[in-house]
């Protein structure tokens, strides 16, 4: 009998929330458009308001403040637009600043022009450059231009946890206005808008355990609003026209609930991340870890197995029965050279050996060892038929 396949890839897509299952299939079975105003219309309203209630929760936002979508790459797309308004009044931005290390959902700029998008830079554990930020919005300034500041809560691919916060106090020092792309943070780290400084967020459904098709743009209480990407009837109060998908949105709060619950296991699964890294110095001890020196998410794990080449590796754990990554999954299904790591001054040659590992909190202590003995074989395979260093 074949043993067991390990998912280990949670940053591509966590395995869904036995709750949120449940109410997807809850609400597939029920007709009713969240606009009509008959009672089966009134139902799946319901669900939607309910939805949008557990999503605020998730980070600490009001209800009216959350735009549900397809997705965090729509979700982004919306927001990454010049067109915005204050208390109703227009509000035009200039400039896109985006960092180093931003998903390629950011990293392509939205609706900004081209010629309007900057890059900030990031250090060597893929913290963005505050003050390359502070000199280039003081710049910025004293020319009147306004501006957008994009820069993630957590890193897709290092778990590197950016220094929001700080990014939002000089921004809002220079008039400028935030967004975070918490795609990766939400159900990991606790989430509080206000308390970030914020104007905006954005999330998605599948990466906490909701099932795909599902997203949310979350607006905090400063005023300010984006011009709707996708235009026609009035739902979303009219920041997002079409019918909703009620089933995807329903799974997406039920799951919302169980990642705010799950923030209590978050050392358990740090501990169950460090065991990882642990059993593969072990295996190798030339390994090289990528963002150790800083605050990372609990579940991530990136790193580099110098001469086993990315490709090579996810191919090798994927015929072992282990699902992991090289990076972002968002690249057609091509195993190429991570950005990120680029960005951060890594070798060109090593860039091309990362690897990531990510899990949740229902990866297990026997699936951490059953890990470690797959790993173990498919280094030293790699090892025999390419004569590589990883023993």
């Amino acid at each position: 009998m074949p043993e067991a396949r390990l998912y280990f890839d949670w940053n591509a897509g966590a395995p869904m929330k036995a709750a949120a299952r449940a109410r997807l299939i809850e609400r597939i079975g029920h007709p009713g458009n969240g606009s009509s105003v008959h009672a089966e219309g009134r139902a799946a309203r319901g669900a939607i308001e309910e939805a949008r209630r557990s999503v605020a929760r998730l980070c600490a936002a009001e209800a009216k403040g959350v735009t549900f979508c397809s997705g965090g790459t729509e979700a982004a797309n919306t927001v990454l637009t010049p067109d915005w308004t204050l208390f109703g009044k227009p509000y035009r931005l200039d400039r896109l600043l985006v960092s180093a290390v931003e998903h390629p959902a950011v990293a392509r700029g939205g609706r900004f022009p081209a010629d309007c998008v900057e890059v900030i830079p990031v250090d060597g554990d893929g913290i963005v450059d505050l003050g390359s930020l502070d000199r280039r919005l003081a710049e910025l300034a004293t020319t009147g231009a306004r501006a957008l500041v994009s820069v993630m809560t957590a890193n897709n691919e290092t778990g590197v946890v950016e220094p929001v916060a700080e990014v939002a106090r000089i921004a809002r020092a220079h008039g400028a206005l935030v967004h975070s792309d918490a795609v990766q943070a939400a159900g990991k780290l606790p989430l509080d808008i206000e308390a970030l400084g914020l104007d905006v967020l954005t999330l998605s459904s599948h990466k906490i355990g909701g099932g795909q098709g599902a997203g949310a743009v979350v607006r905090g209480r400063t005023g300010f609003a984006f011009s709707p990407l996708v235009t026609g009837g009035g739902q979303e109060s009219w920041a997002r026209a079409g019918t909703e998908n009620v089933a995807a949105v329903a799974a997406f709060g039920a799951a919302a609930e169980v990642a705010i619950a799950d923030l209590g296991k978050t050392a358990d699964v740090a501990a169950r991340r460090d065991r990882i890294a642990e059993m593969i110095r072990d295996i190798a001890p030339d390994v090289v870890m990528f963002g150790e020196g800083t605050l990372r998410l609990p579940n991530t794990l990136s790193f580099a197995m110098p001469g086993v080449s990315a490709e090579t590796a996810v191919i090798a754990f994927d015929l072992a029965g282990v699902a992991l990554s090289s990076g972002s999954a968002c690249s057609s299904g091509k195993v190429t050279a991570s950005p990120v790591l680029t960005a951060m001054g890594v070798d060109p040659v090593l860039v091309r050996c990362g690897l990531r590992v990510s899990i949740g909190p229902e990866t297990s202590d026997a699936e951490v060892v059953a890990f470690g003995l797959r790993a173990r074989n498919v280094f030293a395979a790699m090892k025999k038929q390419h004569g590589t260093a990883a023993a």
